[in-house]
């Protein structure tokens, strides 16, 4: 499913990244711990975390995440936008909670990593 369906899907909005809203992302993984999303090794990732901070960033792109889906309405900084723009990922920004935000993206195919 591309970057651009996944906004759609959740009705969130792409706040970084819009130029790879067209890359595919097949797997998802839900977490607001950093070192289990380090753990994780699957291509075609995308994180669901309400944690939104500069670590967060830097963790994906540790695990070659390319979109993250901050739930809560979690807001993502100018910092984080910068960071982000850097390492080529997209960011996007959802109201819904991280179970409701993961079972939406699960019924329209996204694959848990487990």
């Amino acid at each position: 499913m591309k970057i651009r369906e996944i906004a759609s899907v959740l009705n969130a909005k792409i706040v970084c990244g819009e130029q790879y809203a067209d890359k595919e992302t097949a797997y998802a993984f839900s977490s607001d711990l950093m070192s289990d999303v380090l753990t994780t090794k699957k291509d075609s990732l995308l994180l669901i975390t309400g944690l939104a901070n500069v670590q967060t960033i830097r963790t994906a792109e540790m695990s070659d995440i390319h979109c993250i889906v901050f739930a809560r309405g979690k807001r993502v900084s100018d910092e984080m936008i910068e960071l982000a723009t850097e390492n080529e990922m997209a960011l996007v920004e959802c109201r819904y909670s991280v179970f409701k935000t993961s079972g939406m993206l699960y019924a329209a195919g996204i694959q848990p990593v487990y």
